[in-house]
């Protein structure tokens, strides 16, 4: 069936998953549904839950073939818990593993070898990147990977459609109860939000922590009426690895270029009034973009209402100097900001169902007036793409990508034209990450591209005299200096699904051709 992005979605793809082809954003809006419940062993004794191994936590929960197993991602590239965990299940003899996970990126790259082995059939994730998006590129998962926004994934869990048998938790510490936290250890990573959900909907739960410490351990982030065993280790990650080349701070002239343009949008658009809300995604032009908003907030006089995260530092410091009134926090990106959300009584943890849940009575993005994210492609519909490179390789991550711009009020797209002389404003994009109809304007570096279904935006940038460009023209002028990109060939085989936010198909990745 073609769905409402225009995507040709395989009939067997819709049968085998139970699904139904995107319909649009606001499709399930006012469904009632079911929550899914865990199984739960009732525990009277105060005994501690510490077991010696990973080993021992595994056999305690009953593994084997066929399971699913989750993860989360608040270390990023210095995350080693799947590694640990995945490298024990080997050693085990079990196969035929479904990894669900926040995010998988180059740290998890040896489990490549456990796809080609047959260990890892199932990859379940918001990112893939590194080995892992190559083998499931290539065709070596023996499943279609599924790829959902951080809201989506949390959707997911709660209604049902994926079932999470073990779930395994780094914690910077704990307690020997379970009572876990993202903070007080020598591996900081801030906030546990991502793994709030597969504490309440896990069969099993397992903390892992290199930092135990006295009970009771709180304000707990995991609490411990969730949690059957603790396994204490050497080392749950590298914080010093949060910080990744996704996250990163710019002095590049043409990304600075991009933030001030991108400020001056946030600043003319009319939602720009005290008590506004903001989000910035990783990029080096959108994190320029926190700094930039400053001298706006001074001119008028006003403060952000509240701030989502991803948080880095700069919009921390907007915080401690007065220029932002909340922050509530999904995910810290340096040490700063986990330096923040310990310390600073106005910066709050809040679960990943409270920030982008589309099937909840309300999350933090349907307040959002601003978000600021990146793409790899953005074609003459608006349609982002952010998981798949110019070769077609799985390589990207929707995270909260289609929740933001779903949710919020102006959703800004800032990338530069070109990336290595491969254009990013595109005919048609590879992959459909996030629709065309909940992106609202394209920053680059050269000139401004405002959705046509946003008149009001686009009649407000006008009269502010900013650098307007249809997309059509930005397309033009890219395939003018780089010319025309030749068009992927790829396979019949699905090797991927995108799914949207609400558990629609969006989009199908297709193994690449050698």
């Amino acid at each position: 069936m073609i769905n409402k992005v225009g995507r040709d979605i395989p009939d067997e793809i819709l049968e085998r998953y139970g699904k139904e082809g995107y319909n649009g954003p606001d499709y399930r809006n006012g469904t009632y549904y079911v929550k899914a419940a865990p199984r739960v062993r009732s525990r009277m004794e105060g005994s501690g839950k510490i077991l010696p191994s990973l080993q021992e936590a595994l056999l305690k929960c009953g593994v084997r073939d066929g399971m699913v197993l989750s993860f989360h991602h608040h270390f990023r590239d210095g995350d080693y818990v799947v590694n640990l965990v995945m490298e024990t299940v080997a050693a085990l003899g079990i196969k035929d593993i479904t990894i669900c996970a926040s995010s998988l990126g180059a740290a998890h790259d040896p489990v490549a070898k456990l796809i080609e082995e047959g260990v890892v059939t199932g990859i379940q994730s918001s990112g893939v990147r590194g080995k892992i998006g190559e083998a499931i590129s290539g065709g070596r998962l023996k499943n279609p990977a599924v790829i959902r926004s951080h809201g989506g994934r949390v959707r997911a869990i709660e209604e049902g459609d994926v079932h999470i048998d073990i779930a395994f938790i780094g914690a910077s510490t704990s307690d020997e109860y379970g009572n876990a936290r993202g903070v007080g250890g020598k591996s900081n990573c801030g906030v546990l939000s991502y793994s709030m959900v597969d504490a309440k909907y896990a069969d099993h739960v397992v903390v892992v922590t290199d930092c135990l410490v006295e009970y009771p351990n709180l304000p707990a982030s995991i609490s411990q009426v969730d949690v059957d065993y603790v396994v204490e280790v050497e080392a749950i990650g590298n914080p010093d690895k949060i910080v990744s080349n996704v996250v990163r701070m710019t002095n590049d002239v043409r990304e600075l270029k991009m933030a001030e343009y991108c400020a001056r949008v946030i600043a003319k658009a009319p939602f720009f009034k005290d008590g506004f809300s903001f989000q910035t995604g990783g990029g080096g032009a959108a994190l320029a973009v926190n700094r930039m908003l400053r001298p706006y907030l001074e001119e008028k006089n006003i403060r952000m209402g509240f701030a989502i995260g991803g948080i880095t530092q700069p919009m921390c410091e907007l915080l401690e100097e007065g220029f932002v009134r909340r922050i509530v926090d999904a995910q810290c990106f340096d040490a700063a900001s986990v330096k923040s959300v310990e310390n600073d009584p106005g910066h709050f943890e809040i679960s990943t169902s409270e920030y982008a849940n589309p099937m909840n009575k309300g999350a933090y993005v349907n307040r959002l007036d601003y978000v600021v994210l990146g793409a790899l492609e953005i074609d003459l519909d608006f349609n982002v793409n952010v998981v798949t490179g110019s070769d077609g390789v799985v390589r990207g991550a929707p995270g909260g990508h289609p929740d933001t711009s779903a949710g919020s009020n102006c959703s800004i797209i800032v990338a530069p034209l070109l990336r290595s002389r491969i254009p990013t404003v595109c005919d048609r994009v590879v992959t459909v990450t996030t629709p065309g109809e909940c992106v609202d304007v394209l920053v680059t570096d050269y000139g401004i591209a405002v959705n046509p279904l946003r008149q009001d935006l686009l009649g407000a940038f006008r009269e502010a005299g900013l650098p307007l460009k249809t997309i059509e023209e930005l397309r033009d002028i890219a395939y003018s200096i780089v010319g025309e990109p030749e068009p992927l060939e790829f396979g019949e085989r699905v090797v991927g699904i995108v799914e949207s936010r609400d558990g629609t198909i969006l989009d199908v990745i297709r193994q690449i051709k050698d």
